[in-house]
């Protein structure tokens, strides 16, 4: 059976020890399999702790990185690139330490950096890119960690807005992470798009089309299900989703009202209707 995982964000922002220390027990207590742990500043919390921690709950770990205004790969001074890549090592060090295979996100530009380029533009951008990122997928590599990149809906950024962009943009050893917000956005095809991802899929995240819980709304849950097993992706799926109650987040992931009765009801209830979406027959 598959994995199921959901992210810390569904509860807090950011992450720390202590509120690690709450959350692991609580995630175990409501039947997942993995919880996802974002690396939003290096110090918010202790790697070797949470790595600890989770082993007493019998809990996996994915690990997924930030990029807040400051952070970029493309379009920006070399000293940005180099503190970026330096963040993103950090990042791959961190799943190291709490065993999780990949670290997936946005690794390209900040989230909400927005601007038009035409075609020239674009291919530059995207030579930049795989310049930038190739040294840091090398070093996840020597350490058996994949970099999953992920595209974004057009609000979110310019850079990578699908499947199609990623293949096209990304060095060629570098993994893709897939959301399914973010697939329901931008694909005219979501099971095709996930279907051209295979052998290169590091991660999927999945919530519902208003970024609540999955099941609950309009997205082909069947078909999204059926495409993500061609590919021999055998990863998790992980809920990601986010707390109104945090200002930050919430405004950085548009969250302008409660999108469940609580947020353990998010999550129990995105858990259960995973479970029986990917129940074998």
């Amino acid at each position: 059976m598959r994995a199921i995982g959901v992210n810390t964000w569904v509860w807090t922002s950011p992450l720390t020890d202590d509120e690690l220390a709450v959350l692991a027990p609580k995630v175990a207590g409501q039947g997942f399999d993995v919880i996802e742990l974002p690396v939003e500043q290096p110090g918010d919390w202790d790697p070797s702790r949470a790595s600890d921690l989770l082993a007493a709950f019998g809990l996996a770990a994915s690990v997924v990185l930030v990029m807040p205004p400051g952070r970029e790969l493309v379009a920006t001074s070399a000293d940005v690139v180099r503190e970026t890549q330096d963040y993103l090592r950090h990042c791959v060090d961190v799943a190291v330490t709490v065993g999780a295979t990949a670290v997936s996100g946005p690794a390209y530009a900040s989230v909400g950096r927005c601007w038009r380029m035409d075609g020239k533009e674009r291919d530059a951008v995207y030579a930049e890119l795989r310049e930038n990122l190739g040294p840091v997928v090398e070093y996840a590599a020597e350490r058996g960690v994949r970099i999953g990149v992920e595209p974004l809906n057009r609000y979110e950024t310019s850079v990578i807005n699908t499947v199609e962009q990623a293949l096209e943009a990304l060095p060629a050893d570098c993994g893709i992470a897939l959301d399914t917000y973010h697939l329901n956005i931008e694909e005219k095809d979501p099971a095709a798009a996930i279907r051209a991802a295979a052998g290169r899929i590091a991660l999927v995240q999945v919530c519902g089309t208003d970024r609540g819980a999955p099941g609950a709304d309009h997205f082909d849950w069947p078909g999204f299900s059926d495409a993500v097993a061609t590919t021999g992706y055998d990863g998790p799926f992980v809920i990601e989703s986010f707390t109104a109650d945090n200002a930050s987040i919430a405004t950085a992931a548009s969250i302008w009202r409660p999108l469940a009765p609580t947020q353990d009801a998010l999550a129990v209830e995105g858990l259960a209707f995973l479970r029986a979406l990917t129940r074998p027959q």
